[in-house]
């Protein structure tokens, strides 16, 4: 079933639970977070970068065909759209909600940039994620990690000037993998959630912060949590396993990936409490 992210997660605050928001690179890991998702009769966003396949209407075109014949809600989200021809690529393949991310520039231009992306989908009935502070990388953790965190204030600010349906904040978490242990200022997150009242906040960089740390997030506030790093890495570590066998099967390669793929997610799903979220129309 497919549907916008802003219905998924407004459902998601209602009931105090996360929604996992894997990133696919592939009609293999597409499958495989649609196949999780019945399983466990879940909701989920499916989150797709601009760069990941030469031909991005047909991509999204295919994740389209695979989640309206899905017995869950799915969306199917842009992840980061940095530039205008990257939204515009991205309404025009079919997602059904768009993240527009200008948390680079100063706030007065994110706000104008992004107010202007709502104005577009939601005239479309396309559902918008923006960010405020900047999410970094895990590799320059030291700085990432302390720099540019959203202001609670300027969040709520934000939200009342753009109309976005959900936002990304920082908090302490970084992109990919982290050079040091992450620090998630829970306390901000607090001041962020009573600032925003209703509309829904996102995590990035979830990969690698710690079961207690996401779990804790998911209960203070946080609903879609994105997910990249920790899925692949989950699956080369099943790969490289099944491969130690030096006989091993070579039609069985993408299987074994997606089997170590395919557990990480179950395990997240759980942990946030999504499971058997799922509603029928």
């Amino acid at each position: 079933m497919l549907v916008t992210m802003a219905e998924i997660l407004k459902r998601a605050r209602e009931g105090g639970y996360g929604v996992t928001a894997p990133n696919v690179q592939s009609e293999d890991t597409v499958r495989a977070v649609i196949r999780v998702a019945e399983e466990r009769k879940a909701p989920m966003i499916i989150d797709v970068n601009a760069f990941i396949h030469p031909d991005l209407p047909w991509f999204v075109h295919m994740i389209r065909e695979l989640a309206g014949s899905s017995s869950v809600p799915i969306a199917v989200n842009l992840d980061h759209g940095r530039s205008y021809e990257d939204v515009m690529l991205g309404i025009r393949s079919g997602f059904t909600s768009i993240m527009v991310d200008r948390s680079g520039m100063p706030y007065e231009d994110n706000v104008r940039e992004t107010k202007e992306v709502v104005r577009m989908c939601h005239t479309l009935g396309i559902s918008v994620e923006a960010e405020l502070g900047h999410v970094g990388q895990g590799t320059n953790y030291e700085v990432d990690g302390i720099r540019n965190l959203t202001e609670p204030e300027e969040a709520a600010r934000f939200i009342k000037e753009t109309g976005v349906d959900c936002l990304a904040v920082a908090i302490g978490t970084a992109h990919g993998r982290y050079k040091g242990k992450p620090h998630i200022d829970f306390a901000r997150l607090a001041k962020i959630v009573e600032a925003c009242k209703d509309t829904p906040l996102v995590l990035h960089g979830g990969s690698g912060t710690g079961d207690e740390n996401l779990a804790r997030a998911v209960r203070n506030g946080i609903q879609k949590v994105n997910l990249a790093t920790e899925l692949v890495v989950a699956g080369k570590e099943e790969l490289e396993s099944f491969m130690q066998d030096p006989n091993f099967d070579k039609w069985k390669l993408i299987p074994a990936f997606i089997k170590g793929y395919e557990d990480r997610l179950t395990h997240y799903i759980k942990l946030f409490g999504q499971e058997g979220r799922a509603w029928t129309v």
